[in-house]
């Protein structure tokens, strides 16, 4: 399996959760702080230079206030059939 980090894939779920925070209105500090996390957790997933896990996903998904589950669909809405 190749790495996700610079895939189609991954760029297309940080746009979403990235289009969630504005969508509420906070910056990457406030979900951050939701987070317990440094604000540069959030530059870094955001600018593409980290990857999320699925605990992650399901974490940041609540800080910025939006169903995981819908989230997740809409997610996978974008991707391709993978073998």
């Amino acid at each position: 399996m190749r790495k996700t980090l610079h895939t189609s894939e991954h760029a297309h779920m940080v746009a979403l959760l990235k289009q969630e925070r504005h969508r509420v209105g906070l910056t990457q500090q406030e979900v951050a702080h939701r987070l317990g996390a440094p604000q540069s957790f959030v530059a870094k997933y955001e600018g593409g230079e980290r990857r999320l896990d699925l605990i992650e996903f399901l974490a940041i998904a609540r800080a910025v206030e939006a169903d995981p589950i819908a989230l997740f669909a809409r997610m996978l809405e974008g991707f391709d059939a993978q073998p």
